[in-house]
C-alpha cells in the first residue's frame, strides 16, 4: 500500500489497477480494526433481540413497545446514511471513524443507565447514527486502504463482523442479562465499541477527504445507470430476503414441524454458512462481480424454492437454510460492490445510497413479509424470496458490464 493510493486527492480509483499479491501487516490491522467496528456496531444492533423481555419489564413497559428500540435506530439510520457524507464535509475520514466509535460507546452507556423508555430511544437513535455512517464510508474505506480491485477481499474481512455479531449478540445478550442484567449487557457494548475505537486510532492511516459531498451530489450520483441498477439489486434482493428470512423460525415449526432443539441447530447451520460466504463472497467479488452477483441471488432464490417444495422434509429443510445462509454472507460483500464499480470516482457518495437502500429494502421485506404470511400462510414469504431472488439473478446478467 503506497502513499498514493491513501492520498487519492481528487483523483478516480482506478479500478483496473492490479490489486496487491499481499497486503501489509499495517494493512491487515487497519482492515481488522473495521472488522472489530462492524462486529461492535451490529452486536449493538442486534442485542435488543435477546433482551427485549427483562428491558421492558424493568422499564414498566410492554414487550412490542421495547421492540421500538430496533425501530429507532433503523429510521435514524436511514436518514443519516443519506446526510453523513454530506455533514463530514472535508473533515479526515480516520478523524471521523473513531468519532463515530466514540459516538457508538456514549450511546450504549446511555442506554445501559436508561431510567425511562425516551432516554433508551435516545441512546439508540444515537447507535443508529454512528451504524449508518461507519457503513455509508466504509467502502470508500476499505477501497483505500487496499485498492479497488480488492474492495470484494477488505469489504469480506469488514462484514466477516456483521455475520459474528449476528449469530452471537442476540443469544450472548439473552445469556448475559440472565447472568448480570440487560444494562450489564448493554454496557458490554460499549466496551466493544471501545476496543474498535482503540484499534481504528492505531492502526488506520490518515485518510484526508478526497472530496466533500453536497446532496444534490448524492443525488446526481441516481443518474447513472450503474448505480440505477445496483440500487435495484439491492433493493430486490434484501427485500426478499427479509421477506422471508424472518419467518424462517415458523417454517420449520408449522411446515417441517421441528422442535425448539433442531430448529436452533439448523439457524446455526445458516449463522456458520453466513461466515463462509463472507470469504467466498469476496473472492468471488473481486473476480467477476457480475457472476458473484448472479450466483449470490441464484443460490438465494435456489434455498428458498426448495424449501417452498420440499421443505416438509427434515434434510431438505435443513441443507436448504444452510444454502440460504451461504448466499445471505456473500450479499452484503457483493451488493456494495457492485454498486461501488459504477462510481470510482463517488465512493462516499455512493456509500450512502448504499445503505439507504439496504434500510428501504429491509422495512419493505419486513412488511411485506408481514402481510403474506398472515394472509397466505408459512410458505408465501419463502415463494416472495425467491421471486425476487430469482429477478435479481436475472438483472445481474442483465446488466452492462463496466
Amino acid at each position: 500500500m503506497t502513499d498514493t493510493t491513501l492520498q487519492l486527492e481528487d483523483a478516480a480509483i482506478d479500478l483496473d489497477a492490479a490489486a496487491p499479491t499481499a497486503w501489509s501487516p499495517a494493512t491487515w490491522f487497519a482492515v481488522l480494526s473495521m472488522a472489530a467496528a462492524s462486529f461492535a456496531l451490529v452486536s449493538a444492533e442486534f442485542l435488543p433481540a435477546g433482551l427485549l423481555t427483562p428491558m421492558a419489564r424493568d422499564l414498566g413497559i410492554s414487550e412490542g413497545t421495547a421492540g421500538q428500540v430496533v425501530t429507532a435506530t433503523a429510521s435514524v439510520g436511514a436518514v443519516t446514511a443519506m446526510l453523513s457524507n454530506v455533514l463530514i464535509g472535508k473533515l479526515n475520514r480516520k478523524t471521523v471513524l473513531v468519532g463515530l466509535s466514540a459516538l457508538a460507546i456514549g450511546s450504549n452507556i446511555l442506554a445501559a443507565v436508561a431510567t425511562d423508555f425516551w432516554l433508551l430511544l435516545l441512546g439508540r437513535a444515537g447507535l443508529g447514527i454512528a451504524l449508518s455512517a461507519f457503513w455509508a464510508l466504509s467502502v470508500a474505506v476499505v477501497a483505500r486502504l487496499v485498492g479497488a480491485n480488492a474492495t470484494g477481499r477488505g469489504m469480506a474481512i469488514v462484514t466477516l463482523g456483521v455475520s459474528l455479531a449476528t449469530i452471537a449478540a442476540p443469544s450472548m445478550g439473552a445469556l448475559i442479562s440472565d447472568w448480570v442484567g440487560w444494562r450489564s449487557a448493554m454496557a458490554m457494548t460499549a466496551g466493544l465499541a471501545a476496543i474498535a475505537m482503540l484499534l481504528q486510532f492505531l492502526s488506520l492511516p490518515t485518510l484526508p477527504a478526497t472530496t466533500s459531498n453536497s446532496l444534490a451530489d448524492v443525488f446526481r450520483l441516481t443518474r447513472r445507470r450503474g448505480i440505477q441498477l445496483g440500487m435495484l439489486a439491492i433493493l430486490l434482493l434484501m427485500t426478499g430476503h427479509f421477506a422471508g428470512s424472518v419467518y424462517v423460525r415458523p417454517f420449520l415449526e408449522h411446515v417441517t414441524l421441528l422442535g425448539t432443539g433442531p430448529i436452533a441447530l439448523a439457524l446455526l447451520g445458516f449463522g456458520i454458512a453466513a461466515v463462509i460466504g463472507n470469504i467466498a463472497g469476496g473472492r468471488m467479488a473481486d473476480a467477476n462481480i457480475h457472476m458473484a452477483l448472479a450466483a449470490t441471488a441464484a443460490l438465494m432464490a435456489i434455498a428458498a424454492l426448495a424449501l417452498v417444495l420440499g421443505g416438509v422434509h427434515i434434510g431438505v429443510a435443513f441443507g436448504f437454510v444452510t444454502l440460504w445462509g451461504l448466499a445471505f454472507g456473500m450479499a452484503p460483500v457483493v451488493l456494495p460492490t457492485n454498486l461501488s464499480r459504477a462510481a470510482p470516482d463517488a465512493l462516499e457518495a455512493a456509500g450512502s445510497l448504499m445503505v439507504t437502500s439496504f434500510q428501504v429494502a429491509i422495512t419493505i421485506g419486513a412488511v411485506a413479509g408481514g402481510y403474506v404470511v398472515d394472509n397466505y400462510g408459512a410458505t408465501a414469504p419463502l415463494t416472495l424470496t425467491a421471486i425476487l431472488a430469482a429477478s435479481t439473478a436475472v438483472l445481474a446478467l442483465l446488466q452492462p458490464r463496466n
